[in-house]
């Protein structure tokens, strides 16, 4: 994997992770580093965990849950 993005809530505590590959495509990560969801640059369509179709684009970030915050 190439680049990786931190997802953080508003008190600064990560949530999760986006990884992005050379080619542009992108595994979304929660907190535990459990795959949450993929992003397909080529067919230009975001999946979730069971590799069901979320949307058209890139929303891999939607996928991320917040942790509780207690």
């Amino acid at each position: 994997m190439g680049e990786k993005i931190y997802i953080r809530g508003t008190d600064l505590r990560i949530w999760g992770y986006i990884e992005t590959d050379s080619e542009g495509n992108q595994i979304a990560k929660d907190f535990y580093h459990r795959i949450v969801g993929r992003y397909d640059k080529k067919l230009d369509m975001t999946k979730d965990f069971y590799h069901r179709p979320v949307a058209r684009g890139n929303v891999v970030s939607s996928l991320i849950p917040p942790i509780d915050q207690q």
